[in-house]
């Protein structure tokens, strides 16, 4: 073996023994997690207690965007209504929020999903949450703007649909769910605020009937 060879040889070992100890101290330690061991995250709206599943949904707050967990309705008469700020029935905003200051402190809320899908939402965020205020003084939950039906309509209104067979047929359809979270009616957009069947139905959830 020639000095260079030999010379070559010395510079190799402590490189291949370093290689071998690596190799050695793999099979011995856990491997850090991959991506596909690590914990799923945690959905945007996980079940909270004793959160239905008509309830159990995140949607952007219409004013700023923020994370609104729609389980914090639970055990509350929810009034869920599609709304648009150029249709004819736009002024039920008015009767809208009638009936969320009467009733709210007995457990009413109505939340309001803003929605072009008849092509009479076209604002932006901030343009519908200024009309609803300064136009109507709605002070009810408003969520960001999303589809009520279609391909791309919004899981909550999935939902909602299945378990009443319709979808909104024309905006400020709606939906009535009781304290339990059931979804127990629905009502077209001829259905004024005011209607003595609907509020006498509102009514009789409130006090825990059907």
């Amino acid at each position: 073996m020639n000095r260079r060879h030999t010379a070559l040889s010395a510079t190799l070992r402590p490189a291949m023994l370093a290689a071998a100890l690596a190799a050695a101290s793999a099979v011995l330690l856990p491997n850090p997690a991959r991506a596909a061991d690590k914990p799923a995250a945690i959905p945007a709206a996980a079940p909270a207690g004793n959160c239905p599943a008509s309830l159990n949904f995140q949607f952007p707050r219409l004013q700023d965007e923020a994370p609104q967990n729609l389980c914090q309705y639970a055990g509350k008469v929810v009034l869920v209504v599609n709304t648009a700020s150029y249709c004819g029935f736009t002024p039920q905003y008015e009767g809208l929020e009638a009936l969320y200051a009467k009733y709210r402190d007995r457990g009413l809320v109505v939340l309001g999903f803003p929605s072009n899908d008849f092509s009479q939402e076209p604002g932006s965020s901030k343009e519908i949450a200024d009309f609803c205020y300064n136009t109507y003084g709605v002070k009810f939950p408003m969520l960001g703007k999303s589809h009520v039906r279609g391909g791309d309509v919004n899981p909550m209104y999935a939902l909602l649909a299945r378990e009443t067979g319709t979808a909104p047929k024309w905006n400020f359809y709606k939906y009535l769910i009781d304290r339990s979270g059931k979804v127990v009616a629905s009502y077209g957009s001829v259905t004024k605020p005011d209607d003595r069947q609907f509020v006498g139905m509102i009514e009789r959830l409130l006090e825990g009937g059907r």
